[in-house]
């Protein structure tokens, strides 16, 4: 039996401040009816816990400040933490509204994200290490010179890559500011699903199961991580990418960033429905 495969994550930790009302309110507008709650997240904590959930043996690096709430969650899925830089500012912050169709939007105040160095990136043996661009370039520029597979999430997006990953995801906007890409790339199309594209040519596509939006906050970092996973585990690269697209529409069903991920079982549930 093939062993469970090794993925460190080299990102961000936040604190996720949620408010969930009716609608998103428009620009000057204020709205009165959203319920509140505080829950564990960041782009890089997501995706090292998704991936544990799907069954790799998943480690996080990454700086957490004084609310360990995040440190808590990984964990408690059985994320590796020793990684972890433990920063006496704040944690980063994310602002979160959603509106009863599940659209969102977010602020990030990075706190100790921003301070991640590249003295602090220590990848150990990973078969894959995945990134984003919540943290500094010199630590992404770091996790990729030790990777053996190196997978980035370009997102947020911030212009024109600066690295050549194994693998790049992105959404439709972060495409369109990264600029041309020829190696491996999934783009996700949202309801629409993914495609894989390679030198440009579209190699495999994808269509989600059909789900209740609720909330999209981690629904990209379930895409990624499962992507990963999949194809380390061997599988071919059209039903990887529809079991990303699985996993990415059952985190979109569900409130919450970690709350909302899926675990390798319900991703096999969803696909044989």
């Amino acid at each position: 039996m093939r062993s469970a495969p090794k993925i460190t994550v080299v990102g961000s930790a936040n604190i996720d401040h949620v408010a969930r009302c009716a609608r998103l309110p428009r620009p000057g507008e204020t709205i009165s009816d959203a319920a509140y709650e505080r829950v564990p997240g960041g782009k890089g904590a997501n995706q090292a816990v998704a991936a544990a959930r799907l069954g790799a043996r998943a480690s996080f690096v990454g700086r957490i400040g004084r609310d360990e709430l995040v440190l808590r969650s990984l964990e408690q899925d059985g994320v590796d933490t020793s990684g972890v830089v433990h920063d006496d500012g704040e944690s980063g912050v994310a602002l979160i509204l959603v509106g009863g169709d599940g659209e969102n939007v977010i602020v990030v105040a990075p706190g100790a994200n921003a301070r991640l160095a590249h003295a602090d990136v220590e990848i150990g043996d990973a078969d894959a290490v995945i990134a984003q661009m919540e943290i500094p370039p010199e630590a992404i520029a770091a996790a990729a010179a030790s990777a053996r597979f190196f997978c980035l999430n370009a997102a947020p997006a911030t212009g024109p890559l600066q690295l050549r990953p194994d693998l790049l995801v992105v959404n439709r906007h972060e495409y369109e500011a990264v600029g041309p890409y020829t190696g491996l790339l999934a783009l996700t199309l949202g309801e629409q699903g993914a495609v894989l594209l390679e030198g440009a040519r579209e190699v495999a596509r994808a269509k989600p199961p059909r789900v209740r939006a609720v909330d999209g906050t981690a629904a990209g970092d379930a895409f990624c991580a499962a992507l990963v996973v999949s194809l380390l585990e061997g599988r071919e690269r059209g039903p990887a990418l529809e079991r990303a697209c699985a996993a990415g529409a059952l985190a979109a069903s569900r409130p919450g960033a970690q709350p909302s991920l899926p675990t390798a079982a319900e991703v096999d549930g969803v696909l044989a429905a």
